[in-house]
């Protein structure tokens, strides 16, 4: 650039800030004049609980002082700096399923369990503190795209909403609040995947994801059904294949592969009813212990119908957290052979709350045991017969299902 240039550039760029700290004068001017702080409810804290000495004073310092001189006002939504310091208080205490969400984060999280949400198809959890896929749901983009349970996600981006963001430290609720959006809109995820020497992306546009938590279908005689959750509509859905099931007569039923690869969880009582379906009543399924040394057990507490019915389960990576309980109980008790590969590993229990501005908490409270005492936490069950999947994604074999059909032949 010529010297010429640059003295009118430098001057236009003077004159333009000099016309810009009059106006931004009148606007702050403006802002300090009309802006009202926000009315604090509740600073007293409370006293009917034992509880750590903690000095709170610095938390109202703090908040005083930046309401009182942040340049911007319009930025200073109290709603969300509340739900920001709970976000970051929850957090704090380093365990990733323990979460505040916020009313639109909670709302998602029931869509899960409901099984119709807009996004890509993908269960999320964690890996060694890292963001990982526990299942791609079958029919979903994420499927289609080639994404594999056990795939990290170390970057999210979303062009138009302007989020390009590292999943480093990122709670699970942000994480699918970032992933999901609108349909036909796109994401970009950057993917590790063991075996891969460099991460790559992976973009993917949103669509309706409906799900269908038990599907069956029949293969030499043999029932193979897919439970894919444990969500709102899994009761009704597997008393409507069970009826299927039982009406057959035995000569027409040789046994049931029931399908829990890629499956994530969801309701703790929903894997204790399924249980109850094979194994007799008054077997523990599974047993919550307590921060406290206490222990509840869940038992089976009804006749199921198929209970001398022969049975093959199938689990991998992204069996995990309620899929790994029934799949648990099943073995301990012998009455199925688990076939395919080591399942994610998830051995927490969360209680989730709901409060009256849509918001909620997932908190763990519990541990999770089988029957034999074992917590599978980052163990995960080890299945009776290995058989891993092949690399290729475009290869339609399933030798675990195959397997599976072998072993009830």
């Amino acid at each position: 650039m010529n010297p010429r240039k640059l003295l009118v550039v430098g001057t236009l760029v003077i004159a333009a800030g000099y016309v810009g700290f009059l106006l931004g004068k009148q606007q702050l001017a403006f802002e300090y004049k009309n802006w009202k702080p926000a009315l604090i409810v509740n600073r007293s804290p409370r006293l009917d609980q034992a509880a750590a000495e903690v000095d709170f004073s610095l938390f109202w310092t703090v908040w005083d002082k930046v309401s009182g001189v942040y340049v911007d006002k319009r930025d200073l939504d109290a709603k969300k700096m509340v739900d920001g310091a709970i976000s970051g208080m929850v957090a704090a205490i380093g365990d990733p399923y323990t979460a505040y969400l916020p009313m639109q984060k909670n709302k998602e999280s029931k869509e899960d369990l409901g099984g119709e949400f807009e996004g890509v198809g993908i269960q999320l959890g964690f890996k060694a503190q890292n963001l990982a896929v526990v299942a791609p749901l079958d029919g979903t983009p994420a499927q289609r795209a080639g994404i594999r349970a056990g795939d990290l996600i170390v970057l999210i981006k979303d062009d138009k909403r302007g989020v390009n963001r590292s999943t480093e430290g990122m709670a699970l609720a942000e994480a699918v609040q970032l992933i999901r959006g609108p349909g036909q809109s796109k994401v970009k995820l950057t993917i590790v995947r063991e075996g891969v020497d460099e991460p790559f992306e992976v973009e993917l546009v949103r669509e309706t994801i409906l799900v269908k938590s038990v599907l069956v279908e029949y293969k030499e005689k043999a029932a193979w059904v897919k439970l894919s959750r444990f969500g709102d509509k899994t009761r009704e859905e597997w008393g409507e294949a069970v009826n299927q099931l039982a009406s057959l007569p035995e000569s027409e039923l040789k046994g049931v592969i029931l399908d829990l690869r890629n499956n994530p969880g969801g309701y703790l009582e929903m894997a204790t009813y399924i249980a109850g379906e094979f194994l007799p009543a008054g077997k523990n399924v599974v047993t919550q212990q307590y921060g406290d040394g206490s222990k509840l057990e869940s038992a089976v507490d009804r006749n199921g119908r198929l209970l001398k019915v022969k049975l093959v389960v199938l689990v991998n990576q992204g069996s995990a957290s309620a899929a790994e309980i029934l799949a648990g109980a099943l073995q301990d008790y012998k009455r199925a052979k688990v076939v395919g590969e080591t399942s994610f590993g998830k051995g927490s229990v969360q209680q989730p709350e709901d409060f009256p501005d849509g918001s909620g908490v997932h908190i763990t409270v519990a541990k999770w045991l089988r029957p034999s005492g074992e917590w599978i936490d980052k163990v995960g069950v080890t299945p009776d017969v290995v058989v891993e999947m092949p690399e290729g994604k475009d290869d339609t074999s399933d030798p675990q299902l195959e397997k599976a059909m072998e072993m009830l032949r």
